[in-house]
């Protein structure tokens, strides 16, 4: 029997430019609700987080602009790759995320998709404040002193 190249649990996407553009205050993970070709679509590492963003409706949390391929195999049962999403979060934390993100300046954005050891997909979420150019630019500089460092190591 052949061996898989990919774990279907070594699934980690990540939104690296959601970490460039906002300081993150607070981090929740959260369960979504997904059909059946989603989640293969998922386990096959076909999603773009860099557009999406989180709102809070009626005491539910929901995640837009998610892009989650079409699954092949799945012929007529395929889903829409950018319909809204439903997050699964518990009471309390839905209404510290919605009294939190009134303020001025915050938004929730997803950080990074993964699949647990039990194989279910989840979402960590953040509550974030947008950088200003002054912050990105050092963040630049950072970036390429860690370079420097690293280059010099070796």
């Amino acid at each position: 029997m052949a061996k898989k190249d990919k774990d279907p649990n070594n699934i980690n996407i990540k939104n690296k430019k959601a970490s460039f553009e906002y300081h993150f205050i607070d981090k929740f993970i959260a369960g979504i609700v997904l059909q059946g070709s989603e989640i293969k679509s998922i386990r096959e590492g076909k999603v773009n987080l860099q557009a999406s963003y989180c709102v809070i409706h009626n005491d539910e949390a929901f995640v837009k602009e998610l892009h989650i391929s079409q699954y092949k195999q799945a012929s007529y049962n395929n889903h829409e790759p950018k319909r809204e999403r439903k997050l699964l979060l518990s009471k309390r934390e839905i209404k510290k995320l919605a009294a939190k993100s009134q303020e001025q300046g915050l938004t929730i954005v997803p950080v990074r998709m993964f699949i647990t050891n039990k194989g279910l997909a989840k979402l960590e979420i953040a509550l974030a404040k947008g950088k200003k150019l002054h912050d990105k630019r050092h963040d630049i500089k950072e970036k390429d002193l860690k370079k420097d460092l690293a280059r010099l190591r070796i």
